[in-house]
């Protein structure tokens, strides 16, 4: 209980302070006031009927706010001496009427402090000063709405509007993809090639199927004509390799034992020397 008694004091301190501290909205170096004649009936003011060219008072117009009210002060523009201050707390309001006749000129209610009231009407040199006077109140007063609003739904936020990101009934959604486009027939993935010892890759196998493993190519005794490849008859002439004589294991064996102490001397003059 104690550090809640705490916690709202410090509160209440902090807003005291904000309220305290009195931002400047906009300042205009030159304005006039005047004083308004009486009102013939309720129709709104007319500033023709106010003596433009004799001004009761000129000098400069600060507008403040402390907390959610604005402040309108016309000060002297070299001493800063207050002439008279109209506190607004809500606009468009009676504090400020706009005339019917004009852009540059308005009608505020400025205060003493004392409880004394009184209606000025107050008119800008440039009409740009007229337009940074209303945009600066009705910003402000435009933040002190949201403050509002957000100060209630943190009070109650189960009263706040929910987000509902649920499709309606009947509701869908279209995707659209770009450049994405599939072939026909396509495996979506390249084969890989095998790889023989060593990392090098092989080539695949021609379309007629490879022979079998222990098969050899058939002899050259029959040579096929390749396209663009003319068999003349300097190929035809070429040595061609003759079938082994047919023996058994052991005369063959035989033969290579003769053989192997003058197979250095012998040549063999079958075969072609390179």
């Amino acid at each position: 209980m104690e550090a809640a008694g705490q916690s709202g004091a410090a509160m209440a301190a902090a807003a005291a302070e904000e309220e305290e501290y009195e931002a400047v909205l906009c300042v205009k170096p030159a304005v006039h006031v005047y004083r308004l004649p009486p009102r013939a009936s309720n129709r709104g003011y007319r500033a023709a009927e106010w003596q433009l060219e004799q001004p009761a008072w000129s000098g400069r117009m600060r507008v403040t706010a402390r907390g959610s009210v604005a402040f309108i002060k016309l000060e002297d523009k070299n001493t800063g001496e207050l002439f008279a201050q109209a506190p607004v707390e809500q606009f468009p309001g009676i504090a400020v009427e706009s005339v019917t006749d004009s852009s540059r000129y308005f009608v505020i209610r400025v205060e003493d402090g004392n409880g004394r009231r009184a209606f000025l009407g107050v008119g800008f040199v440039d009409r740009g000063d007229a337009f940074d006077f209303n945009v600066a109140l009705q910003d402000h007063f435009k933040w002190v709405k949201q403050q509002s609003e957000l100060a209630r739904q943190a009070e109650n936020p189960e009263q706040g509007p929910k987000l509902d990101l649920g499709f309606k009934e009947g509701q869908t959604i279209k995707l659209n993809i770009a450049n994405v486009k599939k072939k026909e027939g396509a495996a979506g993935a390249t084969r890989a090639r095998p790889v023989a010892p060593g990392g090098l890759s092989l080539l695949p196998p021609p379309p007629g199927g490879k022979p079998p493993s222990g098969e050899r190519p058939s002899s050259l005794s029959n040579p096929t004509q390749l396209p663009g490849t003319p068999i003349t008859d300097s190929l035809l002439s070429w040595p061609q390799p003759t079938a082994a004589p047919s023996a058994s294991s052991s005369d063959v064996w035989g033969d290579f034992a003769k053989a192997s102490g003058s197979a250095s001397s012998q040549t063999n003059t079958g075969w072609v020397q390179f």
